[in-house]
């Protein structure tokens, strides 16, 4: 079974940036899709950003319209670690933050949450104004 566990959140004023990390347990087809989804009180879990781990290009990446330009995924394959760099915070940017893992069940892995299968536990975001 893949396991995930994130780290890297917690309190910044708008305008701020933080790093996201997720390290996954190994990499495999059912992990071959990485994302990071994000849900804020009383709303939807929000895929923000997704990519594919096999990919040789980063043009193989997902973003929200709500984060393109300001957040960046990448991973580490050296040390089975998926990242999201989170700049030019805003407050709506508060929320918990999930890292999750799936295999390939569209042609381009993106933010729909039913095709992830392994989740973190979580990691709280706060942006202050």
């Amino acid at each position: 079974e893949v396991t995930v566990v994130e780290s890297g959140g917690g309190s910044v004023q708008a305008g701020g940036s933080l790093r996201l990390a997720c390290v996954v347990s190994y990499y495999t087809y059912a992990s071959r899709c990485m994302a990071w989804f994000r849900e804020a009180p009383g709303q939807e879990r929000e895929g923000i950003a997704a990519m594919d781990t096999t990919a040789s290009t980063s043009g193989n990446t997902y973003y929200a319209d709500s984060v393109k330009g300001r957040f960046t995924i990448s991973q580490d394959n050296a040390k089975n670690t998926l990242y999201l760099q989170m700049n030019s915070l805003r407050p709506e940017d508060s929320a918990i933050y999930y890292c999750a893992a799936g295999p390939p069940l569209r042609s381009t892995c993106g933010g729909a949450r039913y095709d992830y299968f392994s989740w973190g536990q979580g990691t709280q975001v706060t942006v202050s104004s």
